[in-house]
């Protein structure tokens, strides 16, 4: 079972983790049209989740899933720990 923070907006940021997890590298823009949510939202949320090292960006623009996002999705991590 995820054990999600008190930081983490539920259910967006699970929504952007999981299309992350497909193992691509994705734009803001292309995961807001995934999740049905705005860009500037899902840019807000990336930024927080690359504060708490569940993704990473590798390359400007362009977001992927870290292994400890993999492991928040999992259940093997408790996000309030991070």
């Amino acid at each position: 079972m995820r054990k999600p923070a008190d930081w983490m907006q539920m259910p967006t940021d699970d929504r952007i983790l999981e299309v992350l997890e497909s193992g691509f590298r994705f734009t803001p823009a292309v995961i807001a049209e995934n999740i049905d949510k705005s860009r500037t939202h899902v840019s807000r949320r990336l930024s927080e989740l690359t504060d708490y090292g569940l993704v990473e960006r590798p390359k400007r623009g362009y977001y992927e899933i870290t292994d400890r996002g993999r492991e928040y999705l999992a259940g093997e991590i408790n996000a309030e720990e991070l």
